[in-house]
């Protein structure tokens, strides 16, 4: 090691998924939106003065965007903060809220990122074990910590708590912040949003990139309190003051305004899901029932590893991890119709080869 190396952080980045730029390919890989955005954000484009790039944007809470989506959930602007996808809120909020000194609690089977940012900014951390049905238990989250975070619906496994034990958790830590990462909530489950006007230290986040189909524009944001959005924003201006682009601030204000058109796509993964549900155990998987846009499959006598690496010579990519306990399943992003059907055509011909 060269003698500057000795003085730099060094850690563990997180992994994404496989991004391959193949022409035809099925990626079920990434968890991202079969369907296009909203006609109206396609209407917006087109409406866009290029020129305009050369001004920096408005700050993000004082936008249309936060005024669209503090009317949308019936707050405040001020409980409203938006960020460059929910992966820079969610960092934003490790960075504002997780400094009590005591380690933070979010199960050992979750979203990967949060580890990676308890790293980055030294935060300690425990692990709390899914149950064996993959179910986060709410019993775990009672201890004293310095702050609780957790997704619901979970991922990778899109397991979900009910609203009922997601307040157990909120109400037995309010002297620390508990966040609710609702990145799936829109395909199935009750959202935690009601509970804020009960507990200021809720914080919950959101994002546009898999139910408004808009992961290319990286907008996400937070619901809370006033004081806590205020101290969010307070660290998000201490280390980039212009962080969301005129483009995407505008586009996002568009995904807003159709709700029709976004009760429409997610009504339709769903029922995707329902069929591929079907289809899998009829191919003889397993799976807990999810309440994502994705189901996390087991086979009973085929190893996730092998299919995983199978489906690639079909141009088909879905997620798997080599981790304890996980390792033998794979993620599967819900596409089209017509992308479901190509996986299970490629799926049994896997099978029927063992």
């Amino acid at each position: 090691m060269r003698k500057w190396e000795e003085n730099v952080k060094k850690v563990v980045p997180y992994t994404p998924g496989e991004q391959p730029q193949k022409k035809g390919i099925i990626k079920l890989n990434t968890n991202e939106c079969p369907y296009p955005p909203s006609p109206l954000v396609e209407k917006k484009i087109k409406e866009m003065a290029y020129e305009d790039l050369r001004l920096y944007p408005e700050f993000p809470e004082k936008t249309q965007l936060a005024a669209e989506l503090a009317a949308y959930h019936q707050v405040s602007e001020e409980e409203i903060f938006i960020g460059v996808g929910s992966d820079d809120v969610l960092s934003m909020a490790f960075l504002t809220f997780f400094q009590a000194g005591k380690p933070i609690l979010f199960p050992d089977i979750t979203y990967s990122f949060y580890d990676v940012w308890a790293d980055v900014y030294g935060i300690p951390f425990q692990t709390k074990a899914l149950a064996e049905d993959l179910t986060i238990n709410p019993e775990d989250y009672l201890a004293d910590n310095g702050g609780v975070i957790f997704p619901n619906p979970n991922a990778p496994t899109g397991t979900l708590l009910c609203l009922e034990d997601v307040e157990k958790i909120v109400a037995a830590n309010q002297d620390v912040v508990v966040i609710v990462d609702e990145a799936y909530i829109d395909f199935g489950g009750i959202s935690a949003l009601p509970l804020l006007k009960k507990y200021e230290n809720l914080l919950v986040v959101r994002t546009f990139s898999k139910s408004r189909a808009m992961a290319g524009a990286r907008i996400g944001y937070a619901v809370g309190s006033a004081k806590l959005i205020s101290y969010l924003n307070n660290v998000k201006y201490s280390v980039n003051s212009y962080t969301m682009n005129r483009p995407s601030l505008e586009l996002g204000v568009e995904a807003v305004k159709d709700d029709a058109y976004f009760k429409e796509i997610c009504g339709r993964i769903i029922a995707t899901r329902t069929r591929t549900e079907e289809r899998l155990k009829s191919l003889g998987f397993t799976f807990p029932k999810s309440y994502g846009n994705f189901i996390f499959a087991a086979h009973h006598e085929v190893k996730a590893g092998y299919i995983f690496e199978k489906l690639k010579e079909y141009d088909i990519y879905v997620r798997h991890w080599e981790k304890e306990r996980i390792s033998n399943y794979l993620r599967i992003t819900i596409g089209t119709d017509e992308e479901m059907d190509a996986l299970f055509r490629a799926l049994r011909e896997i099978i029927k080869q063992i």
